[in-house]
């Protein structure tokens, strides 16, 4: 954003979630759970992870009480529920249907791998829910099963059929390109969201592996995975504005969507095209820890708070305190960068 840092904290009046340098979080991520039934070879080992025992992570009522505050004090308009899979959270429809009853009613969307999305498609529009972003990495059977170390497929391709059948869209696609694993399939990727009516977004491998791995030299670049695009379709500037959305997004020449709107695929480049002064995201991880920044090495503890008997304005001034330390980048390209403790599975996405 080119500003500098206000000097002082905003006061425990009710407002907006604002840091130092102006930005607003008003998208809230919400991990319902760190446990997931893939075992993708970029995210964690083939063993899985210690999981966060039962009594360390939020109930339901926890959650929807922290996300009402976000709603009704703090400015989020859209809540997006992660994981691990928030598919295997047991009150998860019941979560949505709380939270799509808030007033004013958050943009409801999840992230998710696919699997059990053909069964819970309909019961997730039903209650609420309005899209579903699917990770999908290949469309080979194969290679799916070495990724994931599942031979579910199948399951997948079926989930983002039903979703689009459910109304739930538009429905996008995430993936993630490694060097020497699946970097040929970019265009292969986009040719399948195109003839299914799919929006694909690219996202670079970022240092969020449980096993500390990442290399720089394996992650497939912004610019790398555009040249590939580019060289099977045509891609035009997309006319709408960005905002604070962290995909670069293209149209693509000759193709509409499943709406009948204009065709797109975008790129995020977390890593080579930072977004940092344009973020306006808040992470609250299943075991109630406020992150201001997906790479942020510190947390804020509300469910601590919570169970001691906080009302919702000192944790709605909690939250406040933590936004208002957030840094200016995520520091990837510092020296001085260290990889968080929590993985992406166990902080959400």
């Amino acid at each position: 954003m080119g500003v500098g840092a206000s000097p002082e904290r905003p006061g425990s009046a009710d407002g907006a979630l604002v840091d130092r340098y102006g930005r607003a979080a008003t998208d809230l991520r919400v991990s319902l759970t760190d446990r997931c039934n893939l075992r993708c070879t970029y995210c964690m080992p083939a063993e899985g992870l210690p999981w966060l025992p039962k009594s360390e992570v939020l109930t339901d009522d926890e959650v929807v009480r922290l996300i009402r505050i976000a709603v009704e004090r703090l400015g989020v308009t859209e809540v997006r529920f992660t994981g691990g899979e928030p598919l295997i959270r047991p009150g998860l429809l019941d979560i949505l249907g709380r939270v799509a009853g808030l007033r004013p009613r958050p943009v409801l969307s999840l992230t998710t791998n696919g699997l059990g999305l053909d069964r819970l498609a309909e019961p997730l529009r039903a209650a609420g829910l309005d899209r579903v972003n699917v990770s999908l990495d290949t469309v080979d059977r194969e290679r799916f099963a070495e990724l994931t170390r599942r031979d579910r497929l199948p399951d997948v391709l079926a989930g983002l059929a039903a979703a689009t059948a459910a109304g739930l869209r538009p429905v996008k696609i995430n993936s993630v390109l490694i060097r020497g694993v699946n970097d040929d399939e970019a265009p292969r990727l986009l040719r399948f969201a195109l003839d299914h009516g799919y929006q694909l977004r690219f996202i670079e491998q970022m240092p969020l592996d449980a096993q500390h791995g990442w290399d720089r030299r394996v992650m497939v670049t912004a610019d790398e995975i555009l040249a590939a695009l580019r060289a099977a379709v045509s891609l035009l500037p997309d006319p709408v504005a960005r905002g604070g959305a962290p995909a670069e997004t293209w149209l693509v020449d000759g193709y509409v969507d499943a709406a009948g709107q204009p065709a797109r695929v975008g790129v995020i480049g977390s890593v080579t095209r930072p977004f940092c002064g344009d973020c306006d995201r808040t992470r609250l991880t299943a075991d109630g820890q406020i992150r201001n920044c997906l790479f942020a090495t510190e947390e804020s503890d509300l469910r601590a708070a919570l169970r001691a008997g906080a009302d919702d304005a000192e944790l709605a001034d909690r939250w406040r305190a933590a936004t208002w330390a957030k840094r200016a980048g995520h520091g990837i390209d510092d020296p001085t960068f260290l990889q968080p403790v929590r993985p992406m599975s166990a902080i959400g996405g």
